[in-house]
C-alpha cells in the first residue's frame, strides 16, 4: 500500500473534525453583495444598462447566497451519532419483497 494510499483512507473521525464552509460563503456573499451594488450603481450612473442588469442579476444571486447561508447557520449544528451508535448494516442486494398485507379477519393472505 502506498502512503498516499493511506493518508487519503477514511478513518471515521470526519464528522468529528469536520468544519463548516458556512463562515466561509456568508463573507464571501458579503464581498459579492458589495461588489455587485457598487457596479449596479456605477454601470447605472454612467449610461451601461446592459452591465447593469448582469451587476443586478449577480447581486441577486449573492443575496440569495446570503439568505440561505443566514438560515443554515441559524438551524445550528445537526445530530451526528457518537462513536457507540454501530453503523448501518450494508445492502445485501436485491430488492426487498412485497408482502401483501394481513386482511385483518383471521385468514391467511395469499
Amino acid at each position: 500500500m502506498l502512503e498516499s494510499e493511506v493518508i487519503a483512507m477514511r478513518t471515521g473521525s470526519e464528522p468529528a473534525t469536520a468544519r463548516s464552509p458556512l463562515r466561509l460563503r456568508l463573507w464571501l456573499s458579503l464581498w459579492g453583495t458589495f461588489w455587485a451594488l457598487f457596479g449596479l450603481l456605477a454601470f447605472s450612473l454612467t449610461g451601461r444598462p446592459g452591465w447593469a442588469v448582469a451587476c443586478a442579476v449577480l447581486l441577486a444571486l449573492t443575496v440569495l447566497d446570503l439568505c440561505v447561508v443566514t438560515y443554515r447557520m441559524r438551524q445550528g449544528a445537526h445530530y451526528q451519532p457518537g462513536r457507540d451508535v454501530p453503523p448501518y448494516e450494508p445492502d445485501r442486494g436485491g430488492r426487498p419483497q412485497w408482502r401483501r398485507p394481513d386482511p385483518g379477519d383471521g385468514t391467511k393472505p395469499p
